[in-house]
């Protein structure tokens, strides 16, 4: 399974998913790509797009994306912040749908 971190995630996050093939929107080249572009460029090698982006899920009709998405709820968006949400994402990797957003929060 593939995952992406948005580029406004530590990219040091990545390290809290072993196993998993992890990269960063910057490291793809896709730094500054608007939500719609960067959807559609991260479904076709990506599984998982991993967010902090409330409004992603409101602005985007995500169906038509063949990626799940995941949003982290933290305090800020600093990688304190963000580590501890890092198990209740593995716990449900497997289970999150494609085309559909999923909120995982402290």
């Amino acid at each position: 399974m593939r995952l992406l971190l948005d580029e406004c995630i530590d990219r040091k996050l990545a390290r809290e998913f072993p196993g998993y093939e992890v990269k960063t929107v910057p490291q793809m080249g896709w730094a500054g790509v608007k939500n719609g572009q960067l959807l559609a460029l991260a479904e076709v090698e990506f599984d998982v797009f991993i967010t902090v982006d409330r409004n992603l899920s409101f602005q985007q009709n995500l169906p038509q994306f063949n990626i799940a998405v995941i949003v982290l709820q933290a305090s800020s968006n600093r990688l304190a912040d963000l580590k501890p949400l890092a198990s209740r994402v593995l716990a449900i990797l497997t289970m999150v749908t494609k085309g559909q957003a999923t909120i995982v929060s402290e």
